[in-house]
């Protein structure tokens, strides 16, 4: 099987559990994606960019408010950063 036929959990399962990727994202996909509740008591404006940190299935597992801070956050749960592009 070639990658560009690999789905989201085939990657994931390829041993890319602990690879993780960092892209930016704007406040509004964040208010959008996310339950209210989970950012209740957070102020994110709309146009705001915010840094999220992605597993290799694609699933976001954390945002935060500048790209250093989402890579050190990898780092510290032993997860690995690539580039995607």
């Amino acid at each position: 099987m070639t990658p560009e036929h690999l789905s989201s959990e085939a990657f994931a399962a390829l041993g890319a559990p602990e690879l993780v990727y960092v892209r930016p994202v704007t406040g509004a996909e964040i208010i959008a994606s996310t339950p209210v509740e989970s950012i209740r008591g957070f102020h994110i404006e709309p146009e705001q960019v915010l840094y999220a940190l992605h597993g290799a299935d694609g699933e976001r597992l954390a945002v935060m408010t500048d790209k250093a801070s989402a890579i050190a956050a990898a780092q510290e749960h032993e997860l690995a950063v690539v580039s995607v592009h």
